[in-house]
């Protein structure tokens, strides 16, 4: 079979000496038929905490992402049909990781440029902030506030025009952690989703510990009251005592409240038998939703954080699956939930962000999630899998 041409540009590659800088490039100029709806642009932006910050407007058909190559190749938002997908955090700058001290407040520093639809959180350590032995370590870790590398564009030049861009993101300290994150997301003009498949490297020569949770935020149109969340649930609990008070109703939205203290809950999820499971969140008359589906070979646990506070305050719910659940890295050992990456091994993360625009996307999507659930009856937990200290 001969293999499909394809268009490429390098935006950004330090081995290569490349940084396009501020571009735009239209279907005509990627070798496209003019009718083919695919665009991308990159600014160069300033002011602010945003100063030396790079943003990437991906249009592939009716669906548009804003990408941040300074943050790890975060999804700052996607939209479709002019229904977006994404959340209004009071960090409104897309901030430069220069200007993240992730070790302020406590470890809490980490929030100063928190308002993307996907985060990642990792990969040396991720969850709350705290001692760990002798060390450290600061909210979900450190790959977000770190800028991408050999940034490259690919387009099919045939149906159905596939669409990646791909990123390498490094976590390395001498003595310590010696890790590449090579980053793709791929799409097509015809369908509702994005594919986003990491693939994490030990380049050391020991094994180390890892942790990732994809912190996937989602707000309004589709957060509203009434609003609900399908999960196919094995086992669920809440996160602490005060989530515990929320399990009546753990899946169900409430109006922006003020004062609401965010509650999290633990999922073990049940999935086909390819592996792959899925949530999906839809607004109250289920017209619109968003389904984020993963595999749980290497991302085997579901965080839910119902954070419904007001609306200038951040009124979002994270669908957030990982290798572990946000507590600090010392409590999770005794879960299993700590893995291990030898030297030179690869570990693979998937995750599959659906933008559902019509009721018969969502029902789908609902109707998967209860056929997964038909394996086996949730379990409810009354109390933390874990007691903090």
């Amino acid at each position: 079979m001969s293999a499909i041409p394809c268009f490429e540009i390098v935006l950004l590659s330090s081995r290569q000496g490349i940084d396009l800088g501020a571009f735009a490039l239209d279907a005509s100029q990627m070798g496209l038929p003019a009718d083919v709806n695919i665009r991308i642009e990159q600014q160069l932006l300033c002011g602010g905490k945003q100063q030396g910050s790079r943003l990437i407007t991906l249009t592939v058909g009716d669906k548009q992402l804003r990408i941040v190559p300074t943050r790890a190749m975060a999804i700052l938002d996607a939209s479709r049909h002019n229904v977006r997908f994404g959340w209004d955090s009071p960090v409104q700058e897309v901030v430069h990781p220069a200007f993240v001290n992730q070790e302020a407040s406590g470890g809490l520093g980490w929030l100063d440029g928190f308002n993307e639809m996907l985060v990642r959180c990792g990969y040396q350590w991720a969850g709350h902030p705290g001692q760990d032995g002798n060390e450290f370590l600061t909210l979900h870790g450190r790959i977000q506030n770190t800028p991408a590398d050999d940034v490259i564009l690919r387009v099919e030049q045939q149906a159905p025009w596939r669409v990646s861009l791909s990123g390498r993101v490094d976590e390395k300290r001498f003595k310590f952690t010696n890790f590449e994150v090579h980053t793709e997301l791929c799409l097509t003009p015809s369908e509702p989703w994005i594919h986003v498949e990491d693939h994490l490297i030990n380049r050391g020569s020991y094994a180390r510990e890892y942790q990732a949770i994809y912190h996937n935020n989602f707000g309004t149109p589709i957060l509203e009251e009434n609003s609900q969340l399908h999960v196919a649930v094995a086992e669920l609990s809440p996160f602490n005592p005060y989530a515990a008070t929320g399990l009546a109703d753990w899946n169900r939205m409430p109006a922006p409240t003020a004062d609401f203290d965010e509650m999290v809950f633990n999922v073990l999820p049940l999935a086909n038998a390819q592996g792959l499971t899925q949530a999906l969140m839809c607004n109250a008359n289920q017209q619109q939703g968003i389904e984020v589906a993963w595999d749980i070979s290497t991302l085997p646990v579901l965080t839910i954080w119902k954070n419904t506070d007001s609306l200038q305050q951040g009124y979002v719910v994270g669908i957030e699956p990982g290798t572990s659940f946000a507590w600090n890295r010392r409590y999770q050992r005794t879960l299993g939930l700590v893995p291990t990456i030898q030297a030179s091994e690869e570990k693979r993360f998937y995750v599959r962000f659906g933008l559902l625009v019509t009721p018969e996307e969502v029902s789908s999507s609902q109707q998967q999630i209860q056929a997964l659930q038909q394996q086996a009856e949730a379990v409810i937990l009354p109390q933390p899998l874990v007691t903090l200290d």
